[in-house]
């Protein structure tokens, strides 16, 4: 074996390590700046002298309302992505015609519409049938974002489903909702689960929903409490570094639970 080749591995291991680096230390520096109550964005430093929690303390006194709406937020938009997409795509994926190409299609283009498009679209719709400034109507806007995806990913895996499986189903009997809940969700269980994680960090994660939809200040998400903090005369940089970290926990957290069911899901679903 040549010198080079013996280099290989170590040369592409430090690039790994580099850009690994190169893409973590902004969030370091968000987690470090979060310590440093009273630092502004040219004193901030990278180690912090200590670890004051004041900061923390005021985002969670400031933001825990908010916090809590995008929970709720977030949750919702999961669940109605599910119980929408699932019974949706189970039909799709029996159906054998040019219709379903057209509903595939139609679906394509709707993820590609501009999030700004459909909040204006959106808010005209709301406000005449009272859905402004609540949490339904958060939860309907951010899944009709999410919904397209849940539908393409459950109709790609249930393709995959045993045909035999669905017949000997039938012939004892169970009739298609029987069918899709007792046989095929426990069956796309990996699938559902991955639909229902895109959709809670859509909705966790939404902002120009929350900020159109909500003209008031009784609503409030997250986001759109952390633009607040940005946008005010006299950023207090830590206290917007501490909100950002606590806004990133409930994500990080559940793509950690979540990992094992995410890679099953994602790669089932992507056969058809």
């Amino acid at each position: 074996m040549t010198a080079a080749a013996r280099l290989s591995p170590w040369l592409k291991t430090l690039g790994a390590v580099g850009i690994l680096v190169a893409m973590l230390y902004p969030v370091y520096w968000l987690v470090s700046a979060s310590f440093q109550p009273g630092a502004s964005a040219a004193t901030i430093q990278a180690i912090p002298p200590s670890f004051d929690l004041t900061s923390f303390r005021k985002a969670v006194d400031e933001q825990l309302g908010p916090i809590l709406t995008s929970l709720a937020v977030a949750i919702g938009t999961a669940l109605l992505s599910i119980v929408i997409a699932a019974p949706a795509a189970f039909g799709l994926s029996r159906l054998r015609s040019r219709f379903v190409d057209v509903v595939l299609i139609t679906l394509f283009i709707a993820q590609i519409v501009p999030g700004i498009v459909l909040s204006n679209s959106l808010y005209t719709m709301f406000q005449s049938i009272g859905l402004l400034n609540t949490i339904p109507g958060l939860i309907l806007a951010n899944a009709s974002g999410s919904l397209p995806f849940a539908l393409l990913l459950l109709r790609s895996f249930m393709l995959e489903i045993d045909q035999e499986v669905l017949e000997a189903a039938r012939l004892d009997g169970a009739g298609a909702v029987r069918t899709l809940l007792q046989i095929v969700a426990p069956i796309s269980r990996n699938a559902l689960i991955t639909a229902g994680v895109f959709g809670f960090l859509a909705g966790w994660g939404d902002f120009l929903f929350a900020l159109t939809l909500s003209t008031g200040s009784e609503l409030k998400t997250m986001t759109v409490g952390v633009y607040e903090y940005i946008s005010s005369p006299n950023v207090d940089w830590s206290t917007v570094m501490a909100a950002s970290v606590l806004a990133s926990l409930p994500a990080i957290v559940l793509l950690i639970v979540s990992q094992r069911y995410l890679r099953v899901g994602l790669g089932a679903g992507s056969g058809k």
